[in-house]
């Protein structure tokens, strides 16, 4: 369902990962959704997507296209950020098990987890309870997922396995999910993003 009252831009890092999906998402959602791969394009969001992918190779390429600091400062500005997959990665403050001089942007006060389930071959679906979202489960597809496996003070989980682990979680204006709903027909956190945006 389209949203109903103007949306001001919103970008999605394309740096690498899958940015073209959520882009036409967010089309989809009558918002006017752009790629950001420069600091002069990244001035002129007013919320941003960061796409599952990569999150090592995701962080080298902030540092070398010089987006690392300016995002770190939109964030702790209080922009609207969504992040999936990677970009969950990319948003938490800390990592349980990250690589040799890997960085994050942070601004989620959590602990994350990467390919907390696996590799590419444990890949899985599963339907999720999220009150927050309405009374239908979203759909999830986890591909080579992280899990929050701690949450600080001020941010709320919003979803978890039968197991416990934390897959979706908000603080504020940023929001982070460990699985994919740009590749399903469920765009109900593309629409909790776009609520954060036009309240901004």
């Amino acid at each position: 369902m389209p949203v109903t009252t103007r949306t001001p831009r919103v970008g999605v890092l394309a740096l690498q990962g899958d940015f073209r999906e959520h882009l036409l998402v967010l089309r989809e959602l009558g918002a006017d959704a752009v790629p950001v791969r420069r600091e002069s394009e990244l001035d002129q969001v007013a919320g941003l997507v960061i796409p599952g992918g990569e999150s090592t190779v995701m962080d080298k390429l902030c540092r070398l296209y010089g987006l690392r600091d300016p995002l770190r400062g939109r964030i702790a500005a209080g922009m609207p950020v969504y992040g999936t997959c990677a970009g969950l990665i990319m948003l938490a403050d800390r990592i349980t098990d990250a690589i040799d001089g890997q960085e994050t942007l942070g601004g989620l006060d959590v602990t994350v987890q990467r390919n907390a389930f696996g590799n590419q071959n444990d890949s899985f679906e599963t339907d999720l309870d999220i009150p927050e979202l309405g009374e239908a489960p979203v759909h999830a597809v986890f591909i080579r997922a992280p899990a929050v496996s701690d949450l600080g003070d001020g941010t709320t989980a919003l979803a978890a396995l039968e197991d416990g682990r934390v897959v979706a979680v908000e603080q504020g204006n940023l929001l982070g999910t460990s699985f994919h709903p740009e590749v399903t027909d469920d765009y109900r956190f593309h629409e909790r993003f776009l609520e954060r945006v036009r309240a901004a």
